[in-house]
């Protein structure tokens, strides 16, 4: 059977499923980017967009993707001869480390897919070198693995680095309280736990960050410029004024729902999850302590390929769910944490028989059913 597109359930990182209210806030006509309605969206987006960081920074949102956030964050800290330290155990960390070295120097630091960072190496680091930045991506999407934020954060204080944190799928689903952990630039992306369309990147800066700051490298991404222009409700340039839009009722939805509380949803629909890839006799790709609650990341059985799982659920059952990344490509899948999770569970059950692994047919969905119906 063929699904049409927009019939699909997507569980992937993102871009995600798009709220009906989200939709129609885009569909609307054209505004000026000067107009004195933009310009009340935009301080209105400043005040949700640090109610979303949990800070009182200021933020810049940019057109273009987290990595474009990412990219703000290295050109504007870093220049030659200065030192970042990055963390690698992932597709992100690992372009976080790509990102330092076109700008400065950097001291990476690289584990196996799905295992935390050593904090004692990372201690050992910048108690020798000369770091001016740590960067690390917080929830390692290409994994499903946490990494452990508050420990990292206060190694990066002990030794008075600057803290940049990728925060693109934690934001808005795992607890990212910037101020209270001191983070001087966080990252995320409309595309994700926000739950808009893709195509801005949001970047919450300290006033330690704004500081440290050199004359730029870059035009586009001068954050300096972008924060400045916020704090009036504008944008130093054209800005993407429909995604704008659209990102402003996301934001609305969440404050609605209450952060507090999507962040709680979201961690016990990934609690059904893992107590379902337990009970049909799969392996979780990192250790649980660290598993993600926004995606976890389940290995393929011996003999099972990814063409039995991703390609049945898809073409079957119109479930769209994501794969594992180069270089470890049909190793595993992932599933992000979704309220379409116990139909997720449920066809997955199908095609692993299909596939012949041995479970206890129907021990996923009640493993779901149980999570959820605890208090």
């Amino acid at each position: 059977m063929v699904f049409d597109p927009q019939d699909n359930i997507f569980m992937l990182a993102g871009p995600v499923k798009i709220h009906p209210r989200v939709l129609k806030a885009m569909n609307t006509p054209s505004i000026g980017h000067r107009s004195p309605e933009f310009t009340e969206v935009n301080k209105e987006l400043r005040e949700l967009t640090q109610y979303l960081f949990q800070t009182k920074n200021d933020v810049a949102i940019l057109s273009g993707s987290g990595t474009a956030g990412m990219d703000a964050a290295m050109a504007n800290l870093l220049d030659k001869g200065e030192k970042a330290l990055a963390i690698n155990n992932g597709k992100f960390g690992e372009r976080m480390g790509q990102l330092a070295k076109i700008y400065g120097e950097c001291i990476e630091l690289e584990y196996p897919w799905g295992s935390p960072p050593d904090l004692g190496e990372i201690e050992e680091v910048l108690s020798k070198e000369d770091i001016k930045v740590v960067a690390f991506t917080h929830n390692e999407t290409s994994t499903g693995l946490t990494n452990p934020l508050p420990e990292i954060a206060k190694l990066a204080h002990k030794h008075d680095a600057l803290l940049v944190v990728d925060g693109i799928t934690s934001v808005g689903g795992i607890d990212v309280p910037v101020d209270k952990l001191g983070i001087d630039i966080c990252i995320t992306g409309s595309q994700k736990c926000i739950a808009a369309p893709a195509g801005l990147a949001l970047v919450s800066v300290s006033e330690r960050a704004l500081e440290a700051m050199h004359e730029k490298k870059t035009y586009y991404l001068d954050l300096k410029k972008h924060v400045e222009k916020l704090r009036d409700g504008q944008t130093p340039y054209t800005p993407a004024v429909h995604l704008h839009l659209a990102l402003l009722e996301a934001l609305r939805i969440l404050k609605e729902e209450g952060l507090e509380n999507r962040i709680k949803r979201t961690a016990k629909i990934a609690e059904a999850c893992r107590s379902a890839i337990d009970a049909l006799n799969l392996e979780l790709l990192p250790d649980r302590k660290y598993a993600s609650n926004t995606v976890t990341a389940i290995k393929y059985p011996p003999g099972i390929e990814d063409k039995d799982i991703r390609g049945r659920l898809k073409k079957e059952y119109g479930i769209v769910i994501a794969g594992s990344q180069a270089p470890h490509k049909g190793e595993f899948f992932r599933i992000v944490q979704f309220r379409e999770l116990l139909a997720t569970i449920a066809c997955l059950e199908v095609v692993l028989a299909k596939a012949g692994w041995k479970f206890e047919k129907g021990a996923g969905v009640a493993a779901v059913e149980e999570v959820m119906l605890s208090a």
